[in-house]
């Protein structure tokens, strides 16, 4: 399946300081594709695991019986290599279009529910969001047919069993993908579709995300409602599997629509709309028990810009500390640890807000930054402030719904 649609991954659900894009198992960079990164999630493997398990010892011996153990493991494993090369075509197909109207695409990654295309902003108009998305499925119904030709002629030739049945699978399972994905749930490609026609429609793109991320919640109701009942009719992995995918289903559909609301929210706002203006300062002559003692204790920031009358000298944090002994407290100064003012701890007051909350939810990177206005400082940002705020918003919006 398409995981949720793109740009939703790196919004709301990246609203805890994401790990760079990870679905909570690590991922890794496989390889690049006309300029599209590759990257596979430590989750896929358990979707590996489950396709290899289910065709090695369930589809195959029972549609081709007489091979041997070995021959129906090596034939599952081709066939979770099959869909693993079918998931990146599918999402290369929706990187492709997105490419075409312009808007970035990161990379894809591979993850426990199938893949995603990482979108950086949302479609600039319904014809862009509906290309986008009917591209996958074709591209899903393409893989089809050409696997379903190469049993056709594997079957004509007398080709050996696994070819035919390797191919047979990919043929069905990607059909599967593509009339799955087709579902008018968002944020499923149907649910983009979906969501593109009523765009068009009634020309709002927040009220037809609405509609469509209820009809998605719904469908994902369903799902864990249909995978309770095979949970009790004794089929375990298949009903935990169902209600695996209706919670993650509502999950997305629900974020997708905060997605756009944070997206409203911030667009085009620069920073020092939302900065802590008049930012308490600390002198660099004063040493690290004062700081901890008159700022850290008192004022409860993590990071405080240093400060030499007028002029912006850099800034120091907890994390200066924690390598010096408190026994030498006394006799450090802040001078002496404190981090120089720039490109790394600064932005300016101009800056965009969305385009640096991008930055700060990745690893690595500063969560607060000194904002300056002409080379002066002028306040202070940080990503809690900012994630504070923009619940805030979201609960304010969803009680006015």
């Amino acid at each position: 399946m398409t995981a949720p649609g793109h740009s939703e991954l790196h919004g709301t659900l990246a609203m805890a300081r994401r790990q760079n894009q990870s679905f909570g198992f690590g991922q890794y960079r496989l390889f690049s594709l006309f300029g599209f990164e590759v990257k596979l999630d430590l989750s896929w493997l358990l979707l590996a695991l489950l396709i290899s398990w289910s065709l090695g010892a369930g589809m195959f011996p029972v549609d081709y019986p007489g091979l041997s153990r070995q021959v129906y493991a090596w034939m599952g494993i081709a066939g979770a290599v099959g869909v693993f090369f079918s998931i990146v075509l599918h999402e290369f197909s929706h990187s492709l279009v997105a490419r075409h109207f312009g808007m970035p695409i990161k990379g894809i990654t591979l993850f426990i529910f199938g893949g995603v295309a990482e979108m950086e902003k949302e479609p600039p108009s319904p014809k862009s969001e509906f290309l986008m998305a009917i591209a996958g499925p074709l591209a899903s119904f393409l893989l089809a047919f050409v696997f379903s030709s190469i049993e056709t002629m594997a079957i004509a030739n007398s080709w050996p069993v696994p070819i035919i049945g390797v191919s047979s699978a990919l043929a069905f399972i990607n059909t599967v993908v593509a009339v799955f994905n087709l579902v008018p749930a968002f944020p499923l490609d149907g649910g983009r579709m979906l969501r593109a026609a009523l765009w068009s429609w009634k020309n709002d793109l927040r009220t037809a995300t609405l509609i469509s991320s209820r009809i998605g919640r719904g469908f994902g109701l369903a799902l864990m409602i249909l995978g309770v009942i095979a949970f009790v009719q004794g089929n375990l992995i298949g009903g935990m599997w169902w209600v695996l995918i209706g919670l993650f289903l509502r999950s997305a559909a629900s974020a997708s629509y905060q997605q756009l609301l944070f997206h409203e929210f911030l667009h085009d706002q620069p920073i020092s709309r939302f900065m802590r203006r008049d930012p308490v300062t600390v002198p660099p002559s004063i040493n690290i028990r004062e700081w901890v003692e008159d700022y850290v204790y008192r004022h409860h920031f993590k990071m405080y810009p240093v400060v030499d009358g007028k002029n912006l000298l850099g800034c120091i944090s907890i994390e200066h500390i924690r390598k010096i002994p408190k026994s030498e407290w006394q006799n450090a100064t802040v001078r002496e640890i404190m981090n120089p003012s720039s490109e790394a701890n600064t932005v300016s007051a101009n800056m965009e807000t969305e385009k640096l909350l991008a930055t700060m939810v990745r690893p690595d990177t500063p969560s607060r930054y000194m904002v300056v206005d002409d080379g002066q400082l002028v306040g202070v940002i940080s990503l809690k402030d900012l994630l504070e705020l923009i619940t805030l918003k979201l609960e304010v919006e969803k009680s006015g719904q």
